[in-house]
């Protein structure tokens, strides 16, 4: 099963896709899509719609997990932040991807078990657990990765049940869903 990590964001967006097999991850495909700040608003949020939609065709995910936001003290950029993580559904949406949310302490947990695990130590393991010589940067893609193994722990039985349906539905020729064929 193939996950699309999101980090959401307006000047990065951090991205990984992942895939989950037997147990072990494997990194597929991860990076950053970036805007510049000079950039009229409008057209930052086409860029990031576009490239996600790009990502997707290119690495075909099953599944996406995003992080969940959460109100900031700076009003002005959490409303930006919000309006890019929408596009970002939307082009999820749109290529027929189940779209799942999480809390930063969901991922801190899942990814290292511990909820008050600090930045460095959620990146470390992240880079350990997909078998990386380094942590990817920008920190964003690092957090994106993040979020997709967040996905995976999270969704424990529920997302196993779903792996072993969806074999036997490709193997067996039923599946109709989407983008699929």
């Amino acid at each position: 099963m193939k996950i699309l990590g999101i980090d959401p964001g307006y000047a990065i967006v951090g991205y990984g896709v992942i895939e989950y097999s037997a147990g072990r991850y494997y990194p597929v495909d991860f990076g950053a899509i970036t805007t510049d700040a000079d950039m009229p608003f409008p057209l930052r949020l086409q860029h990031i719609y576009n490239e996600m939609v790009s990502i997707i065709i290119r690495n075909d995910p099953d599944e996406m997990a995003i992080e969940r936001l959460y109100f900031q003290n700076n009003q002005k950029t959490a409303i930006a932040v919000a309006e890019a993580r929408g596009v970002i559904l939307l082009a999820a949406q749109m290529n027929n991807i189940l779209i799942s949310e999480y809390t930063p302490l969901q991922v801190k947990l899942a990814v290292t078990g511990y909820g008050q695990a600090k930045k460095p130590q959620v990146m470390e393991m992240t880079r350990r657990l997909l078998k990386l010589e380094s942590v990817p940067k920008p920190d964003d893609t690092a957090d994106a990765l993040a979020m997709a193994i967040c996905h995976v722990q999270s969704s424990g039985t529920r997302l196993k049940n779903m792996i072993n349906s969806r074999n036997t539905i490709r193997n067996n020729g039923y599946f109709s869903g989407g983008k699929k064929s």
